[in-house]
């Protein structure tokens, strides 16, 4: 059963909560740009809702995240 609730999952969410964070762009603002309510990012970042790809691809791109950053930690579990 796929979870928002795994350790990988948790990690890689906090990195992109990170990445928007520092890049000053607010959740309602991320939200606008990729043409979602605020709400939306929300239960993303709160795991209520389970990011897929496309939807990564974007954010990860909306906030200047560059996925690869993501996926090759050693610690969300991808590549090891």
């Amino acid at each position: 059963m796929k979870s928002t609730y795994t350790a990988e999952y948790q990690k890689m969410l906090a990195k992109i909560v990170a990445a928007r964070k520092a890049a000053g762009i607010t959740q309602a603002m991320l939200a606008q740009r990729i043409g979602r309510p605020q709400s939306f990012i929300s239960k993303i970042e709160n795991g209520e809702r389970r990011l897929d790809l496309i939807e990564f691809l974007e954010i990860a791109r909306q906030i200047g995240l560059s996925p690869s950053e993501v996926l090759e930690d050693g610690q969300i579990g991808i590549n090891k």
